[in-house]
């Protein structure tokens, strides 16, 4: 039997593969080259990229949990012109789509960084909308639909790319929201980013995070991301990119099955940097085993 074809359309950008890496996780893509050809990829999805640079939480920022890790890193990052004037030239000489992550304090900090980004090199916008909204009093972005909304409008005013939209599980309705920026315009939407927890140090009663909570993530969360790719697969119509706790390929198969269109690798590349690679390589096996032509096949295509 021939082999299947992986390709997927995404947004209007044709990926050689279902695989992508999620934000936060795989620096800006260079990193992991010493580990394997990330090219082989569908994608890269760059750590998040804010308008200046942003010196990320102070004291202890990441914590083992028993089945995953929290997070508090603070999208400490050297700022989106230190991205365009240094780092983006290396990416374009990858073979593969590169897609940047984006969070800001206001509406105006997302669209300018849209409009910085509006270049060639960058296939598409991730608009991270779990940040706190300074105007709004720290409320996040992706917990209130209008908020969520105006994020989206003003980022699609200021660039012809695809706008995909991460969304937070932390909300009532998943499928609420993710409806709210499909009618705001975002052409993809990507979930879930982390859940929120705590971790307490029983010797000293404080939290072990500096920033008390933090961003829960690994196979602890697969569950819940798995139930809300499924919900919003069947709430809107633009194409879904599932991830938490991907760690293998059967992993990944159960995104797609739920109605996710591509995957994408997080914390799994902390314990394994060739993860996304590995996951690449599996699915392809499983797509072949199971008879079918091409990936797409099994999108969406969960049973009851």
């Amino acid at each position: 039997m021939p082999n299947p074809s992986m390709s997927v359309k995404l947004a209007g950008l044709t990926l050689k593969n279902p695989v992508m890496t999620a934000s936060g996780t795989f620096g800006f893509g260079l990193e992991y080259g010493e580990f394997f050809d990330v090219s082989k990829l569908g994608a890269i999805v760059v750590k998040g990229t804010t308008l200046t640079p942003w010196p990320g939480n102070s004291g202890q920022r990441i914590v083992e949990t028993p089945a995953g890790m929290l997070n508090s890193i603070g999208l400490e990052n050297p700022g989106v012109d230190v991205f365009l004037t240094q780092t983006l030239d290396k990416l374009k000489a990858l073979d593969t789509h590169i897609i940047v992550n984006i969070s800001g304090r206001t509406e105006e900090e997302y669209a300018l960084l849209a409009e910085k980004l509006d270049v060639d090199g960058v296939a598409a916008l991730e608009v991270n909308i779990s940040c706190p909204n300074v105007k709004q009093g720290g409320l996040a972005f992706g917990t209130d639909c209008a908020m969520a909304s105006g994020v989206v409008e003003a980022v699609k005013a200021c660039t012809k790319k695809p706008v995909i939209v991460k969304l937070s599980p932390n909300v009532t309705d998943i499928a609420q929201m993710a409806q709210a920026v499909e009618a705001a315009g975002a052409d993809a939407i990507s979930l879930i980013n982390t859940l929120t927890g705590m971790a307490i140090d029983i010797h000293t009663w404080k939290p072990k995070l500096g920033n008390g909570v933090g961003g829960l993530s690994g196979p602890a969360v697969k569950p819940v991301a798995v139930r809300m790719v499924y919900q919003v697969a069947k709430a809107v119509k633009v194409p879904i990119i599932g991830m938490g706790g991907i760690m293998t390929a059967d992993d990944a198969a159960e995104f797609l099955l739920a109605g996710a269109t591509a995957v994408a690798v997080g914390t799994a590349q902390f314990v394994n940097p060739t993860a996304a690679l590995e996951v690449v390589q599996g699915l392809e096996t499983y797509v072949q085993q199971r008879g079918l032509e091409n990936v797409q096949q099994m999108i969406g295509k969960v049973r009851f």
